[in-house]
């Protein structure tokens, strides 16, 4: 198999995962999370032999995805976009109910600053530990873990029940709708640690 036919199978199969992972670090902006596979995939092609000798490639192209994320929430003309009282575009579905959890999580999530977000989605989408995550984003175990405690936080100031320890036999929320990743609300069971 040749590289280029290894890589279109490869990012048949993952592709979605990327993109559901993408979805959740921009709080359920499916548009901006295109943008960010696309070049993370890109990306990705270019050091296709770097993530092919990957003990893990999928953790790898994960990291990549993050690492995309970040840098696009770096750039100057995305610091300007980002002025506006209200926000036009965060559409998620045309006939989302406003108390669902899926939004409820996506609007939580939109209101934290972006490392922050990076943080929950590794640690609690991805069941990532601190060392893990620390690799992944970059920066110290302590940034992960002062990062993560203060979103958990204003999770918990802003979600508040919803957040509550799922019951026994409790189930899930619903499926959401075309590109909105399933969640389970149940993020504040403890991560692994790594401490």
């Amino acid at each position: 198999m040749n590289r280029d036919t290894e890589f279109r199978d490869w990012v048949h199969q993952h592709r979605p995962v990327l993109l559901r992972t993408a979805v959740l670090l921009t709080a359920g902006d499916a548009h901006s999370a295109e943008d960010v596979v696309q070049t993370a995939l890109t990306r990705l092609y270019l050091a296709w032999s770097k993530a092919r000798a990957a003990e893990n490639r999928l953790a790898y192209a994960r990291k990549v995805v993050t690492n995309v994320f970040l840098d696009e929430t770096k750039k100057a003309w995305r610091r300007r976009e980002s002025s506006f009282d209200a926000v036009p575009d965060v559409v998620i579905s045309h006939d989302a109910d406003p108390d669902d959890t899926t939004v409820l999580l996506y609007k939580a999530l939109a209101e934290l600053p972006d490392r922050m977000r990076a943080v929950v989605v590794l640690r609690y989408f991805h069941e990532m530990d601190v060392a893990e995550t620390s690799r992944a984003m970059r920066c110290t175990q302590g940034t992960v873990k002062s990062q993560t405690s203060r979103a958990l936080t204003k999770l918990r100031e802003r979600l508040g029940p919803l957040l509550a320890e799922p019951e026994e036999g409790a189930v899930a929320p619903a499926a959401p709708v075309e590109h909105v990743p399933t969640v389970s609300i149940s993020i504040v069971t403890a991560p692994r640690s790594n401490a």
